[in-house]
């Protein structure tokens, strides 16, 4: 369980980078205007970060951000280094965030069987009026 001072760390770990995407000429990256930053996480003693990354244009095109992103990490770090004051500032992992996507086939199914529900109950509704 991350300590408070991680957490808070994090959370502005996770706003520079957000902030600083937009400004990168990375074609890989397309400005960051198709990506966001879902959430960091850094160590405990203040070492590492993995920030998660999800993308809008899909797997492939969220791996070749993440690869983007990784190439200007020295960018990065020095950004979280002067806008914190940190001495030493973390290691910055980037991970493709597709909990997104999976998200969204979840709800596409869910939809399709309450659909299939709504349609079921409508064919059984005039059966139980023609009862009464």
């Amino acid at each position: 369980m991350p300590s408070y001072k991680a957490g808070r760390m994090a959370e502005d770990i996770r706003r520079i980078v957000f902030g600083k995407m937009r400004e990168l000429k990375d074609p890989r990256i397309g400005g960051g205007e198709q990506l966001t930053v879902t959430r960091c996480e850094v160590s405990n003693d203040g070492s590492y970060c993995k920030v998660y990354v999800s993308g809008f244009g899909g797997e492939k095109q969220t791996a070749d951000a993440v690869k983007g992103l990784t190439s200007a990490t020295g960018i990065f770090k020095r950004e979280i280094s002067n806008v914190l004051g940190l001495r030493k500032c973390p290691d910055l992992k980037f991970i493709a965030d597709l909990s997104g996507e999976s998200s969204q086939r979840i709800f596409d199914k869910l939809k399709t069987i309450s659909r299939e529900l709504d349609e079921k109950d409508a064919a059984e509704q005039p059966d139980d009026d023609k009862r009464s």
